[in-house]
């Protein structure tokens, strides 16, 4: 229920955003959302204002509720917020050749530095989402030490740190139904990338996959350069990276998440800058109180603003 609720509630939260491109080092390029600030006069702000970098999840987009609420409570606090859409997604479905997939730190990486440059005093924050959130927790463990200063921190939300656990739980009993509408979402994309891009890397969906692993066996895994799903899962997953993070980090999961099994972090080898905070109750990026001291219901929205202002000198 919180899953589906946190999903399908409406938000009435409309943004004006300058798009622009990212290009990326193979000649893709990615569509990134500046939401600018709307900070009002009892905010006071930083100097120069912090900026946050929001991750979607698989199947999302910069439209996603989550994405659009989350940018809202930020700029009203003064935060510079862009929301990005991960390669060949919403806005960027034309600009893309190569597929997504989970382990594509590169194309975090790729913002974040065209950001330093237009922005070079600004502290900048990564807030993903899910399959996002797997991707800016990889980016922070692959940079480790050498982790440029204006990275300020890094929020995972829901994050499948172990991509295998988390596609054999989505075959398992009532999760099933979230690994057919993955799979079917995946197959509607890439039919809309062949007519959008006519020389999208692609290749036949045969047999028709059925199941998210199979998905990935037949067509990311071998399209990115991966020597199958096993390794594409065991080297895009960002755990066996959560001890190299120096940058501070905080993840958010729930217990009750039907996608991405709570068991993945109990064994967890994290740095001492990571904080894990695992919520009894709220589903895979739901997290909907029925009483709390925040301003509304979105639990979840809050934790995010409230990350990043302890992050914030003077906030």
């Amino acid at each position: 229920m919180q899953t589906i609720l946190g999903s399908y509630l409406p938000h009435g939260i409309r943004l004006n955003s300058t798009v622009r491109q990212v290009l990326l080092p193979d000649g893709d390029a990615i569509a990134l959302h500046d939401d600018g600030l709307a900070v009002t006069p009892a905010v006071a702000l930083a100097s120069p204002p912090p900026i946050a970098v929001l991750l979607h999840g698989l199947g999302g987009s910069h439209q996603s509720s989550y994405m659009m609420r989350v940018s809202a409570k930020l700029r009203a606090r003064g935060v510079h917020v862009f929301r990005m859409d991960l390669r060949g997604c919403g806005a960027g479905l034309a600009l893309a050749r190569h597929p997504l997939n989970a382990g594509r730190s590169e194309d975090a990486a790729a913002v974040l530095e065209c950001l330093h440059r237009e922005y070079p005093d600004a502290p900048i924050h990564l807030v993903g989402f899910s399959m996002g959130a797997n991707i800016a927790l990889k980016l922070a463990g692959e940079l480790g030490a050498g982790a440029p200063p204006h990275l300020a921190s890094v929020m995972a939300v829901c994050p499948p740190i172990d991509l295998a656990e988390c596609t054999r739980n989505i075959q398992r009993g009532v999760n099933s139904l979230y690994d057919r509408k993955f799979v079917n979402s995946l197959i509607k994309h890439i039919g809309m990338r062949v007519r959008l891009v006519p020389d999208a890397h692609t290749r036949p969906l045969v047999p028709k996959p059925r199941r998210l692993m199979d998905f990935d066996s037949l067509f990311t895994a071998p399209l990115c350069g991966y020597a199958d799903v096993h390794d594409y899962y065991a080297r895009a997953s960002s755990g066996p990276l959560l001890a190299k993070i120096v940058v501070p980090t905080f993840i958010l999961t729930a217990a009750s998440d039907p996608i991405v099994p709570v068991g993945c972090f109990q064994p967890g080898d994290y740095s001492a800058t990571t904080q894990l905070h695992i919520a009894e109750c709220g589903g895979h990026l739901g997290f909907i109180a029925a009483k709390s001291d925040d301003p509304d219901c979105r639990w979840l929205d809050w934790r995010v603003v409230e990350w990043i202002a302890r992050q914030t000198p003077g906030a």
